[in-house]
């Protein structure tokens, strides 16, 4: 499979992302008033309509050029390594990358439109969030994963393959 259908794959997992992202929020905002909060599961989790104009937890308020620049950068930088250096690499790490990317796109669209990201679930216990922060938190975890598990052992195979390989040469020097 050649290079680009196989970035096309995870083109398409972004703008899925993207999209639920922005259809979820789309309907809060058509649905709700600022600050309405509506039960699913009374006192465990809500549909909480917040605009929220700083980052994670709402910090850094009023920081909107910086909210906007860094994240737009991240994911152009984040975008072109999945495209130009990840072609090898195990498909988990690539799969990461494009939730990290599809979650900072889809607040990014936000910060872009509105000037604030659209945050709905609410469980009361954590400050709301979105779709897309599920999404980022998801692609970190992923990588995670392949830090500690996958990246490890693909560095093992490697360096067993080479031992071996470094064994077969020998062996044929001696010959």
């Amino acid at each position: 499979m050649n290079k680009i259908v196989k970035i096309k794959w995870y083109c398409a997992v972004m703008a899925l992302v993207v999209a639920a992202d922005q259809i979820v929020k789309a309907a809060v905002d058509n649905m709700l008033a600022v600050g309405e909060s509506v039960p699913v599961i009374k006192n465990i989790f809500h549909l909480t309509y917040v605009r929220n104009s700083g980052a994670a937890f709402s910090i850094m308020q009023g920081k909107r050029v910086l909210l906007t620049l860094l994240p737009l950068i991240l994911i152009c930088v984040l975008f072109i390594f999945l495209a130009a250096k990840c072609e090898n690499e195990h498909p988990v790490l690539k799969l990461a990358l494009s939730f990290i990317i599809a979650g900072g796109a889809g607040n990014l669209i936000d910060r872009l439109v509105h000037g604030y990201v659209i945050d709905m679930f609410d469980f009361r216990v954590w400050p709301v969030f979105n779709v897309a922060d599920i999404a980022v938190c998801a692609g970190c975890g992923l990588l995670l994963i392949y830090v500690l598990f996958l990246d490890r052992k693909e560095k093992k195979s490697e360096e067993q393959h080479i031992d071996g390989a470094h064994e077969v040469a020998e062996k044929e020097l001696k010959r």
